[in-house]
């Protein structure tokens, strides 16, 4: 079992102040494995607080990230069975759409792809592969969808197989979808 965060479009502190408290008191040290961001961090010391999570951390430029020029366009890991993919969504057009989304996914030759931009969660198989976004960890405003709520994604890979688990702070209130992947489908 490995425990990856994806987590990411958090704006602090142009749009949003911090993580909501509710979530970090449920992303615990020592607990999680890597950490994918599609980015949009925007400063270090966001980064500093997601090294205290995990040390494992792989980061791709969003469109506000103060240090975009260390971070990649893309990036591509294996976790367990699976080729994950990392980009962060402001280069695909039009924004969050599943095709669109599914050439980057083909041209990185992965079975799952993390993206941001939207700051809309999604969880869900597409062409055989799985799509993910998860969301805004902040709930920090976007031109895409209205009132985002905050949101971040706790994937269990285990092998061939992927539990994903979708946490989002509904009044005041996390809740948690989850949904199932595997390579073998």
């Amino acid at each position: 079992m490995v425990l990856v965060l994806c987590i990411g479009d958090l704006h602090i502190p142009h749009r949003a102040t911090d993580v909501p408290p509710k979530f970090k008191a449920l992303l615990v040290p020592g607990k999680i494995h890597h950490i994918l961001c599609p980015g949009n961090l925007c400063t270090r010391e966001v980064y500093d607080y997601l090294k205290t999570v995990c040390t494992d951390i792989h980061i791709t430029r969003g469109n506000f990230d103060e240090a975009a020029a260390k971070y990649p366009e893309d990036e591509v890991l294996k976790i367990g069975n699976f080729k994950v993919g990392i980009c962060h969504g402001h280069q695909v057009t039009p924004w969050g759409s599943n095709e669109a989304l599914a050439l980057v996914q083909r041209k990185l030759d992965v079975d799952i792809l993390i993206s941001g931009h939207t700051h809309e969660f999604k969880a869900f198989k597409f062409e055989d592969r799985l799509l993910i976004n998860p969301g805004s960890a902040t709930g920090a405003y976007s031109d895409v969808i209205e009132n985002p709520k905050p949101s971040f994604v706790l994937m269990d890979i285990d092998g061939s197989k992927a539990t994903v688990y979708i946490y989002e702070l509904i009044d005041e209130e996390v809740k948690v979808e989850k949904v199932e992947y595997s390579k073998d489908d």
